[in-house]
């Protein structure tokens, strides 16, 4: 069964609080998961594959847009 990933709006939050947003959102989810994770911090392309990392998600994917990143992230 294919769920629509929800999306989670970062956008014009700076360093360390897209990571602790996303980790506040993730915790409720059930493993599994699927959810993208929007931001413009320039550091979220280095935070984010080191949150999911040290999480235990997958990083599934990344999007440049033309002013800010999106992740896909699945929940460990």
């Amino acid at each position: 069964m294919s769920q629509e990933a929800s999306v989670l709006d970062l956008r014009g939050l700076k360093c360390p609080l897209p990571v602790l947003k996303a980790r506040k959102a993730m915790r409720s989810l059930p493993s599994g998961t699927k959810i993208w994770i929007e931001t413009t911090d320039p550091l979220a392309v280095i935070d984010i594959p080191a949150f999911c990392n040290e999480n235990g998600h997958v990083l599934i994917e990344t999007q440049e847009r033309e002013k800010h990143h999106r992740f896909l992230l699945e929940k460990g």
